[in-house]
């Protein structure tokens, strides 16, 4: 096909670059520079310092961001959420696609307003919701749609970060699991409460979905210890997934029982143990070849606007119950 910001054909590299190159949008551009098929043409970043530095680790080339957009196909954005909706639509006005960083942005009204003209423009808006590419998420992918499930529990939790500009718990945190819960049930909430302590360092959030299942969910910056875990409770089995080991537990018929050993009775209660294969692989990568291949092929991508959209609704509920004083249940929608 005919990428709408260049003469290049579906068999030519895509020309990339990345808007914002802090520690995440360095990790971008490192994916991009080993991405076969893909040429990184250049980086930008309103510290032009810390962009040259960058492209020279690279070897690509700092530029404006007016300059990116003339010579690129295709861009990743890892600028603060407040610019997110105007750099977008600048990428979208120029007819490059584009993978941003989540939150898609910093309110649902510019959130919507992306997604609109993105899909009226014909560009593909992929929105960086990394854990859908973790391939501990993919194979619960493949294991729950056997299952009846009851509920879904999910810790974020770390310690006290030291980088500025950084979104709240709730918006850089939380969203991740309110997204990979929305895509395993393929359902918005129908009820949330949520509550926060630390002033806001710290946050619980519990909602019930259309058939009855509920997600609680906790995220944190005030933990001395980093976790990354969600658990699904079924009335088959209790599913593990670790997003730090990439790694799947299903826990099967659970068998209390007394057995007596050397004339004394002892209580024991055990388990079959699954361990289904989980396949090895950078989320980020994956993700960045998922957004190349949408864009190549003019498909939907794996994460779309809409989604992005959808997970900020729900996150912009749990805030705002967060920050008042009794976090009182809602009527999400």
């Amino acid at each position: 096909m005919t990428l709408p910001n260049s003469t290049a054909t579906e068999s030519a590299p895509l020309r990339a670059g990345v808007v914002g190159v802090g520690s995440m949008g360095e990790n971008h551009v490192r994916v991009y520079s080993e991405l076969q098929d893909v040429d990184l043409v250049g980086v930008t970043d309103l510290d032009e310092s810390q962009a040259r530095r960058v492209a020279d680790a690279y070897g690509t080339t700092a530029r404006s961001f007016d300059e990116l957009l003339s010579v690129c196909d295709v861009v990743s954005i890892a600028a603060p959420t407040s610019a997110h909706h105007e750099i977008v639509s600048e990428c979208i006005d120029a007819g490059v696609h584009v993978l941003v960083e989540k939150p898609i942005a910093d309110t649902v009204a510019n959130a919507r307003n992306m997604a609109n003209r993105a899909r009226d423009a014909g560009i593909v808006l992929q929105v960086g919701h990394i854990e859908r590419f973790n391939p501990a998420v993919k194979t619960l992918e493949s294991v729950i749609d056997d299952l009846d499930v009851i509920a879904i529990e999910a810790e974020r939790l770390g310690p006290p970060i030291d980088r500025a500009g950084v979104d709240g718990v709730v918006f850089d945190l939380m969203i991740h699991d309110v997204d990979v819960v929305r895509s395993l049930l393929d359902a918005d909430p129908v009820n949330v409460a949520a509550m926060g302590a630390e002033n806001g360092g710290y946050a619980a959030a519990k909602m019930e979905y259309p058939d009855g299942v509920i997600a609680s969910l906790t995220a944190s910056r005030v933990t001395q210890k980093k976790v990354r875990r969600l658990t699904v409770t079924a009335r088959e089995c209790l599913v593990e997934v670790d997003y730090l080991e990439q790694s799947v537990l299903i826990h099967r018929n659970s068998l209390p029982e007394y057995v007596t050993e050397d004339g004394r009775n002892r209580y024991r209660h055990e388990s079959v143990i699954e361990r289904p294969r989980v396949e090895n692989g950078e989320p980020l990568r994956r993700e960045l070849e998922s957004f190349v291949r949408a864009v190549r092929t003019g498909a939907t991508p794996e994460v779309t606007a809409e989604d992005g959209l959808r997970a900020l609704e729900t996150i912009e509920t749990i805030d705002r119950l967060v920050s008042s004083a009794d976090g009182i249940e809602v009527q999400a929608r």
